[in-house]
């Protein structure tokens, strides 16, 4: 009834505007999962700071660049965690170096929980950034 009282331009206009909340309401949604996926890395980076600042600062560097005395030291290049060939590795693969060590690196990970080391290795990932 309502059609035609005001004709097919209101029903045109209704379905349009139905299509752009649909539009609206899912772009929030998934700009408020990414939000949310964001503030979770963030949080694990800051979470994992200090252990990094434990563990892994004095070797590899506060910026995760590498200590360029340490690599002398022990005659190792592989101190820059924010080299590409840090970045390439898995998530697994990262945490397996974290906790089982790797070359002259200890296994600095073994003590901790593995929501520590999650922490860490998003700490880590941070610094690449």
């Amino acid at each position: 009834m309502h059609d035609r009282l005001f004709g097919k331009e209101a029903s045109s206009e209704r379905r349009t505007a139905v299509k752009l909340k649909q539009i609206l309401l899912g772009g929030t949604a998934v700009f408020g999962l990414a939000l949310a996926a964001s503030q979770g890395l963030a949080a694990e980076a800051k979470e994992g700071k200090a252990t990094y600042d434990k563990l892994c600062a004095s070797c590899h560097g506060a910026d995760g660049k590498g200590n360029p005395a340490m690599a002398k030291a022990l005659g190792e290049k592989g101190l820059n965690l924010t080299s590409k060939e840090t970045a390439k590795l898995s998530d697994d693969d990262a945490l397996k170096v974290i906790t089982e060590g790797r070359g002259k690196m200890p296994a600095a990970g073994k003590g901790l929980s593995k929501q520590e080391q999650k922490d860490l290795l998003g700490y880590v990932r941070s610094l690449a950034k």
